[in-house]
Formats: structure tokens, C-alpha cells, sequence
């Protein structure tokens, strides 16, 4: 077996349930899961109308590129949505099985191990702390070695590159940046992506965005800068850039399994070349259900506007008894407590039955601490009513 395998540890989620084993909440209350980022919002109609309008794409085996209307659609939207230059959809664009999977194979094919029994040392992956634990293992299957760069609220939750050591970085191959950040919710800034690239340019590493929640967010007129649009309005091109992207949150489809990733030519050829062997090429219907789906805003905008009334009742009532406050995106609440996030999250369950998530499980001990500690991630992924009575539980209680 695979040794590395060894090195990956337990799910948050697997956590959670072991945290919970042998406690009985509240039967008098309703559950209230606020703990995973999983959409509950209606999948709109057309969806699902383009997906079964097009099940006669079973009988085919689907290419790893994707069609070429999947490719247009999505190069259409990127450049409507970050009113850049369009990209190449024959060679800067390609579809995916969710972002998930893509993040995970993606440090298979960037990380470049041959030296390690040289050097005596591993190549690096650069990843925030908190994390989405995809990133560690994915390093760790490749064969790095994580280096996790706290963001906390004394750095406004940004990923702080000055205080990488030059040694790390100059065997740094990957860095993993997510904006808008889970759990944070936090967006990066034009200079702060100006770093980013100029040490990239420096050291040859390689950037993947993780952009999943790019699409949720609270100011119609001001969406979340990405990557591509900062290197763009950066006169930088795409130079070791690949953004990734997913219809799950914007569309309400996690079931359906679609995003892409799109940048830098030559890794995308190489990315492709693997995926072929890799046996991951999308389902027919489904691409045509995605290729409506990046071809239509009118129902993200209803997506944004529910995620945002919730927020704007919810997030001033739990500021009342915990320390949090409005994401620049996303669908998290990073709310900070007096007690262990640990305890709180057992508490919660236990009398109010409303599960949420330990912060310290989405974080490693990293630098002498835990940036977790004493967070609670919640997710405001239920109806508008079942937030609402969840935080009035939680202001009450506490």
C-alpha cells in the first residue's frame, strides 16, 4: 500500500461524529445542521431540464476535454463575470468532476518528487490554516510535505507570504489559496494577489485558486475579485495560475459533480494528459445540464439574494453573544466563543440540538497554535426560517 496513505488524517466530519458518539440532543428541539457547506436552495428548473432533456448522452462514452458548447459556455462566463479577455476554450478551459476532485488530482500532476532522495528533503505545499483538508492530502499522496500558513484575525485572515522563510519557498512547488476563504469568508485583495504572483515569478511555484464560493456574495455591484481577473488587471497573463471553479454552490447542484479549471495553457495540457489516464471525463447529460447552467445568471442572482437575507437577520443576532461578523463572500459564519470551540459544538447539540463544526478540526497545530481554536464554522446552507430559529436558540442559550 501506498505508504502515504498513513499520513492522512481523520475527515472533520468523522470527528464530529466521534465527537457526538454517545450523546442524545435535545428531543424536544428540531435538528439544525449548520455544519457542512452542502447547498439546500431549490436546483432551478432548467437545470434540471437540460440534464434529462439529454439522458440519450449515456449511450456515449464522454471525452476527457468536455463539448465544446460545455468549453464555450464556461469561457463566456469568465469573462462576462470577470470582464477579462476571453481564454482559449480549446486550451485554457477544462471540465471537471466538482472542484473537489480536481484540487486533489491536480498536486498528482504538478509535483515534481525525482530530487527528494537527492535533496533529502520533500517538495512543498503551501496551504491557509484553516484549511478545506483536501489541500494536506492531497500534498501528502503527491509525495509533499504541507507547510500550513495560519490566517487568524491579527492578519485580517489573509495568508501572510513575508513570513514564509526563504528556504520554504525556494522548495515550494504549490500553494493552495481559497477566495472567498472557508471558513473565513474573507476575499483577496488586488496587492495581496500582486504577492502572490511576484513570488511565484520568483520561485516558479505553481497556484491553484480555489474559487468555489466565488459566486456567493452580499453587494450585487461588487463581486469578489479572482485570480484570473487580478493577474489580468496585472498585465501579468496566466503565467502558473489555474483557477478551479464548480457549479455546486452557484447552481445548487452538488450532486451533479461539474466545475472546471482554466488558466495557463501548458499545465492545462498536462492536466488533461493525466485526467485521460485518470478515467475522470464528465457525464454527458451532465455536461449539457452545466453548459445551461454557466449560460444563465438570472437564477445565481436569486441564489445570492437568499444566502443574503439570512445573513443580514442571523449574523447581527449572533454577534450579540459571540464574536463575529459579515463575510466578504461565501456562506460561512467564523464565529469566535469564550468557551473550546470543542465544548461549545457538544454543548450546542446536546441541549439545542443544532450541530456546527469545531473550528480547531478545520486547522492544524501550525507556528505554536491552532487558528481554529475556539471558532465555530457555521453554515447558513437551511431554509431562512430554520436560521433563523437556530441562531435565536444560540442567542438565547448563550
Amino acid at each position: 500500500m501506498n505508504p502515504n496513505l498513513s499520513l492522512l488524517q481523520p475527515y472533520p466530519f468523522q470527528r464530529l461524529r466521534d465527537l457526538f458518539s454517545g450523546i442524545t440532543p435535545n428531543p424536544a428541539l428540531n435538528n439544525i445542521n449548520l455544519s457542512i457547506g452542502e447547498p439546500k436552495h431549490a436546483t432551478p428548473q432548467l437545470i434540471k431540464d437540460a440534464l434529462t432533456n439529454n439522458l440519450s448522452g449515456l449511450a456515449t462514452y464522454p471525452t476527457t476535454v468536455g463539448s465544446v458548447e460545455l468549453r464555450t459556455a464556461i469561457g463566456n462566463w469568465i469573462a462576462r463575470r470577470y470582464n477579462i479577455v476571453a481564454l482559449n476554450p480549446d486550451k485554457a478551459i477544462l471540465p471537471v468532476t466538482g472542484s473537489r476532485e480536481a484540487l486533489f488530482a491536480f498536486a498528482q500532476v504538478v509535483i515534481d518528487n525525482s530530487q527528494s532522495h537527492v535533496s533529502k528533503s520533500k517538495p512543498i505545499v503551501i496551504s491557509p490554516n484553516p484549511f478545506y483538508q483536501i489541500y494536506e492530502g492531497a500534498a501528502f499522496l503527491a509525495g509533499a510535505e504541507p507547510y500550513f500558513l495560519n490566517t487568524t484575525p491579527e492578519n485580517g485572515h489573509a495568508m501572510d507570504f513575508a513570513r514564509v522563510p526563504a528556504d520554504i519557498l525556494r522548495r515550494t512547488q504549490l500553494v493552495y489559496v481559497c477566495s472567498p476563504g472557508n471558513p473565513s469568508g474573507k476575499v483577496m485583495s488586488l496587492e495581496q494577489w500582486k504577492t502572490l504572483f511576484a513570488l511565484s515569478d520568483q520561485y516558479g511555484f505553481i497556484i491553484a485558486a480555489d474559487e468555489c464560493y466565488s459566486e456567493i456574495y452580499f453587494k450585487e455591484a461588487e463581486p469578489p475579485l479572482g485570480a484570473l481577473q487580478a493577474s489580468y488587471l496585472l498585465g501579468r497573463g496566466h503565467a502558473n495560475l489555474i483557477m478551479f471553479s464548480s457549479l455546486s454552490k452557484r447552481s445548487n447542484v452538488p450532486g451533479m459533480r461539474s466545475g472546471f479549471v482554466a488558466g495557463d495553457e501548458k499545465i492545462i495540457e498536462k492536466f488533461a494528459l493525466y485526467r485521460t489516464y485518470h478515467g475522470c471525463a464528465m457525464n454527458p447529460a451532465v455536461q449539457a445540464a452545466s453548459t445551461a447552467a454557466w449560460n444563465d445568471d438570472a437564477h445565481v442572482v436569486e441564489n445570492r439574494q437568499l444566502y443574503a437575507q439570512k445573513f443580514k437577520v442571523v449574523t447581527p443576532m449572533l454577534a450579540e453573544v459571540l464574536t463575529v461578523e459579515m463575510p466578504d463572500a461565501a456562506f460561512y459564519l467564523w464565529a469566535k466563543s469564550k468557551k473550546s470551540d470543542t465544548e461549545l459544538a457538544v454543548n450546542l447539540y446536546r441541549d439545542l440540538n443544532i450541530t456546527v463544526l469545531p473550528g480547531s478540526y478545520l486547522a492544524r497545530e501550525a507556528h505554536g497554535s491552532n487558528p481554529g481554536e475556539n471558532f465555530i464554522r457555521m453554515a447558513l446552507v437551511a431554509s431562512y426560517d430554520e436560521c433563523l430559529e437556530a441562531a435565536n436558540r444560540i442567542k438565547n442559550y448563550l
